[in-house]
């Protein structure tokens, strides 16, 4: 909105100086809101109530910095309502009950309704959530929490039966970058000097901030602190930034090598079957800043390429980890990541697959004129049954145990290409028996044809 003298009105208050930059900069209001479009999209429920100033009693659960106190106030904000803060790191019944008294003389006297926001919620224990409960029936409050942890195991079912839940995201690349700007664009117009950024040193802010609005902008601001104005010029770059994170900055150097280092050592340990570096690495990993989830990919990325066939479940594993993570959240989820990086430390190494498939798309690519063999073309019509589309296939479920023996299934120019060679360790053992039995059934076929 442009003011009348014609300055930028960026809705900030004019009397917080003293806040930190992340305070200046919470919205107001849902066209401010930056993330979470799964529920504040326009047109979506959560959106719609909260614009029509039809609020209920909920329960946002999400990573810190997503925004769940800021949704807490714009909620309040469009229902006209007052807003209570409790949280539950440093309050107690008696902090509940004045609060709720607050909410009481408030409706009586003022006719406005208040929203309860309870940061941490899930800290309080079963009798200090239970305090709150005929309060959200009879109406005096709408009730907001908010939890880092899952609601379904940490919070009481009768708060959960009055509340819907709402999970907020980390913050995409994409949001963080608008967030960055419009702190750029505040800092601007309340100085008389212009900042500058690079843009590699944008995406490292951004990659620091890991999905945290709030860890971003306390990361700018940290910035702005130590860096002098030259020529109307802030300039802020990585210097900065190493100054401010200090040894997290190189987990996030994609110009360097120190992240891909700390992921290659977590690799190689996981398939060397040490346990223990892997943890090690995996801790330093998240020491570092950096993304369980990340280690959960590289994990499904092991499961194939260094273990394979070797032990199936390790797949499983890996994917049952990563859905662990979300469903939990870190604090629960970061252990499952650690439980399936020991299981594939341990467990049997194949690259077999692996090599095989790559030998295969090499062949593929040199051979891609080959033609289909007859037997193994689809017969669609009349047409091409007479070309000797699918004449002479043999159905292997017809056959004895299933197997086809001495059939082909190559082009006859690379008949008789082996490219899977089974290990002798964990399942592929078996599976290398199996696949040497058949072989034996194939070479006694063929011995038998030119008998």
């Amino acid at each position: 909105m442009i003011n009348a003298n014609g300055s930028l009105d960026l809705g900030f208050a004019e009397d917080d100086s003293f806040k930190p930059l992340a305070a200046k900069l919470r919205p107001k209001s849902l066209a401010e809101y930056e993330g979470q479009e799964h529920i504040l999209a326009k047109g979506m429920p959560l959106a719609l109530a909260i614009e029509q100033g039809k609020v209920h009693s909920l329960i946002f659960w999400g990573p810190p910095g997503t925004g769940k106190t800021t949704i807490a106030e714009i909620i309040a904000n469009h229902a006209n309502a007052d807003i209570e803060r409790v949280s539950a790191v440093t309050s107690g019944i008696k902090d509940i009950r004045q609060a709720i008294e607050n909410a009481k003389d408030r409706a009586t006297h003022q006719q406005r309704r208040t929203v309860l926001f309870v940061d941490e919620v899930h800290r309080f224990n079963k009798s200090q959530q239970d305090a709150f409960l005929p309060h959200i029936e009879d109406g005096t409050i709408i009730f907001i929490g908010a939890t880092t942890e899952n609601p379904a195991f940490e919070l009481n079912q009768a708060i959960l039966s009055r509340a819907r839940v709402y999970t907020l995201k980390k913050l995409s690349e994409s949001n963080l970058s608008n967030v960055l700007a419009r702190a750029i664009s505040y800092q601007e117009q309340s100085s008389t000097f212009d900042i500058i950024i690079d843009e590699a040193t944008k995406k490292q802010l951004i990659a620091l901030a890991n999905g945290d609005a709030r860890r971003l902008l306390n990361l700018f601001e940290n910035c702005l602190e130590i860096t002098n104005v030259e020529n109307n010029q802030q300039i802020l770059n990585k210097a900065q930034l190493i100054q401010v994170a200090g040894n997290k900055i190189a987990l996030y150097d994609k110009g360097g090598d120190a992240f891909y280092d700390l992921i290659s050592a977590f690799h190689k340990s996981v398939r060397g079957s040490d346990p223990d570096a892997a943890l090690y690495w995996y801790a330093r990993i998240l020491t570092g800043g950096g993304d369980a989830l990340y280690v959960a990919r590289r994990l499904l990325a092991i499961a194939s390429e260094d273990i394979g066939n070797a032990d199936p479940r390790a797949m499983q594993l890996a994917l049952n980890a990563w859905d662990t993570f979300q469903r939990v959240g870190p604090s629960e989820g970061e252990r499952a990541i650690a439980q399936a990086t020991v299981y594939m430390a341990l467990a049997p190494k194949s690259n077999a697959v692996y090599t095989a498939f790559n030998q295969a798309k090499a062949l593929a690519a040199k051979t891609s004129d080959l033609d289909v063999p007859l037997h193994l073309k689809n017969a669609t019509s009349a047409i091409t049954k007479e070309l000797g589309h699918g004449g002479e296939y043999r159905y292997a479920h017809d056959e004895v145990g299933g197997f086809a023996a001495g059939e082909n299934y190559f082009p006859e120019a690379i008949a008789q290409t082996t490219l899977y060679q089974p290990t002798d360790r964990g399942l592929e053992k078996q599976l290398r028996d199996k696949l040497n039995y058949l072989n034996q059934l194939d070479q006694q076929s063929d011995q038998k044809r030119y008998d």
